[in-house]
């Protein structure tokens, strides 16, 4: 049985070095080693030899078949690491896997340009919470309880005094609190309403804008708004502000840009009155400056909101909010 050892390895090792390839190693193993391999086969003889020899011969047994698998583990690093004689060699001609690139949300683009145009203009940022109290999302901005007003907002209400923000405007008030004129600030955020369809999500985004200081006039606001508008499309871009209603300013207005769509001529995106609502604006209300404490009689200001998406659906085109928070990369890698 010792010389049949001894052949078995020798065979073994013959045999592994001839092996070139990684498949055929897995044939050697289940040849030599596995379960019903020649290994195997030949260590059922070894009942058979005489009891005073079988010590020695398991030990040689034990021996021959760590040769075996120290040398089949060598030669499989060998071939896995391309040192075999014929392994495959590495084209560094191939090029490289391009790893994808993400890019930013429409949304957040728009976001970053609209704030990078008022910043430009001396407007400084603030951010606020998500949650509110009633008292500054309406009180404070003349809006008091059963005020008419309140139907336009279909507001999420926490409890009867906390709701979530339907509007940024209250970081107005918040920043009005703590400090004294010359203001110039945006407040860019999320905000939240009851209502999802084309052109409206329960969750979108808008930027609040105000100016407080004294003297400060309506023709001030359309100068910035003119500035603003001109950057933010072209400064051919057709513009006008149409009489209108808001609680806490007061003269308020909206403000029209002509169709980007149609340039004016009249489509079913404007439609047919060659005009888009892109804004609302206004000379804040004296009732407001009350509420925080500034005189009306020696400080006046103007402010503004203006939707995030509703920017980007006129600036891109988009004819469906709701693409925007589906998630299809279809349509987010076009921007």
């Amino acid at each position: 049985m010792e010389a049949e050892l001894q052949s078995l390895k020798s065979e073994a090792l013959a045999g592994l070095e001839q092996i070139d390839q990684i498949a055929g190693l897995e044939e050697f193993r289940v040849k030599y080693l596995g379960r019903k391999g020649e290994f195997a086969g030949l260590m059922k003889q070894l009942g058979q030899v005489d009891p005073a020899e079988r010590p020695r011969l398991g030990q040689l047994a034990n021996s021959v078949k760590q040769d075996i698998e120290s040398a089949y583990e060598q030669r499989q690093a060998a071939l896995e690491a391309g040192q075999g004689p014929v392994a495959p060699l590495c084209d560094l001609s191939l090029p490289g896997r391009v790893v994808p690139v993400g890019r930013l949300h429409p949304v957040t683009q728009i976001m970053n340009e609209v704030c990078g145009i008022f910043e430009g203009l001396g407007f400084a940022v603030a951010e606020g919470p998500d949650v509110e109290t009633d008292f500054y999302n309406f009180e404070a901005l003349n809006i008091p309880p059963h005020h008419p007003a309140r139907d336009m907002h279909d507001t999420f209400y926490v409890s009867e005094s906390v709701l979530l923000r339907t509007h940024t405007s209250p970081m107005q008030i918040r920043t009005m609190e703590n400090q004294t004129p010359p203001l110039r600030m945006i407040a860019p955020g999320k905000v939240y309403r009851c209502d999802s369809d084309v052109t409206h999500t329960p969750m979108f985004h808008q930027v609040e804008g105000f100016l407080v200081d004294r003297k400060v006039s309506f023709a001030d606001l359309k100068g910035v708004l003119s500035v603003f508008i001109s950057r933010m499309f072209s400064a051919d871009t057709p513009i006008r502000f149409r009489p209108s209603f808001f609680p806490f300013t007061e003269p308020s207005a909206e403000v029209d840009i002509g169709c980007v769509i149609c340039h004016g001529s009249g489509c079913r995106v404007c439609k047919q009155t060659g005009w888009l609502e892109i804004l609302g604006a206004g000379m804040i209300d004296p009732e407001v400056f009350k509420k925080v404490g500034y005189d009306p009689e020696v400080y006046t200001g103007f402010a503004f909101g203006l939707g995030i998406e509703r920017i980007a659906m006129l600036k891109y085109g988009i004819n469906d909010i709701r693409l925007y928070y589906e998630n299809d990369l279809r349509f987010l890698s076009q921007f």
